[in-house]
């Protein structure tokens, strides 16, 4: 049996359609129907049926495509396994970070990691918070970097950095010693509130809002690149954590207004991990002896 005979079936079982697939797999249409008689008579039971210049699968192609997608599956592991190995790796490790952390913390901490161990082939999962400690949990990743603290009891939460919230705006015309006093209520009338990009204190935050200023416009924003290109083009306002905001505010591209309506809270990164071998305990090290700031 082929491995192309497979992959054909598995194209044509969804489909259900020989031209389609034979257009999804850049081949001709009489080459399908060779590679599916083929398989047919390898397994020695028809898959197909065919009526009325309609296609839909026995009951044994039925049962047999979740078999084929397996062993699809594991024909490319194992050539991914190869190719992996002829580039040097020969140890695989995962991580799951939230988009939050993605854009600011990643990159450095990646980069050092991976000059550190040569052989060790990364694989990066970027997941939303709330399902982060469910794959560290389930064996998925041996790492997570999340916002949100951990819950289960058998999973390690290990604050690395906490910082302020701070109230972004965009910039205006005005330099820090000429320009007039920003009004805080001012700028919570005139803009939109761009909100929910992070997971964690927009309930308590919003509630705060309400007994200062009734009627505040609000537009939820789930991404933190989306809610700083927004507040850029002058859409709205946000509140962002320092590291978020670090590299725009030195490049002037966003405005940090002081706000002393109350004070706003602070939020904090964990790392969440099972059990701490030693790549998860270099890596934790590496993440606490970063400065975020």
């Amino acid at each position: 049996m082929e491995i192309q005979w497979l992959k054909t079936f598995s194209v044509a079982s969804k489909t259900l359609n020989f031209r389609k697939t034979s257009e999804q797999l850049m081949m001709s249409q009489p080459s399908v129907t060779v590679h599916i008689k083929l398989l047919e008579e390898f397994l020695g039971i028809a898959l197909f049926e065919r009526i009325k210049n309609r296609v839909s699968l026995t009951d044994a192609g039925k049962l047999y495509v979740e078999k084929a997608d397996q062993l699809l599956h594991q024909f490319e592991e194992s050539v991914q396994f190869i190719h992996a190995y002829k580039q040097g790796f020969r140890r695989k490790w995962t991580i799951a970070i939230s988009p939050l952390m993605a854009e600011t913390i990643l990159p450095y901490i990646l980069r050092t990691f991976m000059h550190q161990h040569p052989d060790l082939e990364i694989t990066i999962r970027v997941e939303e918070s709330n399902l982060i400690e469910s794959l560290v949990d389930k064996g998925k990743v041996h790492l997570g970097i999340s916002a949100i603290d951990a819950h289960a009891k058998h999973i390690q939460s290990i604050p690395i950095y906490e910082e302020p919230l701070l109230f972004i705006a965009p910039v205006d015309d005005y330099d820090d010693e000429s320009g007039p006093t920003i009004d805080v209520m001012e700028y919570l009338s005139v803009y939109t509130l761009l909100t929910h990009h992070h997971p964690v204190f927009w309930e308590d935050v919003l509630f705060q809002l309400r007994k200062h200023m009734a009627g505040i416009r609000t537009m939820k924003v789930s991404q933190t690149h989306i809610t700083k290109r927004f507040i850029q083009e002058g859409l709205g306002i946000s509140f962002l954590p320092h590291s978020i905001v670090r590299r725009e505010l030195l490049e002037g591209k966003l405005m940090n207004v002081h706000f002393d309506l109350f004070e706003l809270p602070k939020v904090t990164t964990y790392v969440l991990v099972k059990q701490q071998h030693e790549l998860e305990q270099e890596f934790i090290q590496l993440l606490s002896s970063h400065y975020f700031g």
